[in-house]
């Protein structure tokens, strides 16, 4: 399998070539412009990362878990997601720590596992997406995309522990 990836630049630089296309300059300016992409959203990206480590250190993840887990609770939402649940549309690295947290603690196998392995699966980190993706393109209205993209992640929440109770019978 370790093959595919040369295989395929090889294809690119050979096809590049048949069609008279000089390769390595058209590489070189493609570079340029993601280098300038990459500068136009990197303050976005960062000021996201800051917000992320400032919310996991201050425990404000926590604190609201613990506000919420009550009413979670008794609609059948276990207390153990909702860390996952909260960060998931934030931060990928961070949402992907609390999985292993909750692997770690519960098991893989069991409801708590099972639920944010379907969450993980089915939802987007949607900030830095629109951060990503908006940022990049200098767009500043996103009241329509944020409000999809948060009933998208609360769909995909509501799915889970569905999912999980009909296929494993919690």
């Amino acid at each position: 399998m370790e093959f595919v990836m040369p295989i395929f630049a090889c294809t690119i630089v050979v096809f590049g070539l048949v069609k008279r296309v000089p390769v390595f300059d058209s590489f070189l300016k493609g570079a340029k412009d993601g280098f300038k992409i990459l500068y136009s959203i990197a303050p976005t990206i960062m000021g996201l990362v800051f917000a992320v480590d400032l919310l996991r250190a201050s425990g404000a993840i926590d604190q609201l878990s613990a506000f919420v887990a009550p009413a979670a609770e008794k609609i059948g939402f276990p207390a153990e997601i909702l860390p996952m649940a909260l960060l998931r549309p934030v931060s990928g690295s961070g949402s992907t720590a609390l999985l292993t947290s909750i692997y770690q603690d519960y098991g893989p196998d069991s409801f708590a596992g099972r639920v944010v392995s379907v969450l993980a699966g089915s939802s987007e980190t949607t900030f830095y997406a629109i951060a990503m993706y908006f940022g990049c393109i200098k767009v500043k209205k996103i009241r329509h995309t944020l409000v999809a993209a948060i009933a998208a992640d609360m769909t995909a929440l509501v799915a889970s522990v569905i999912i999980v109770r009909i296929f494993f019978g919690y």
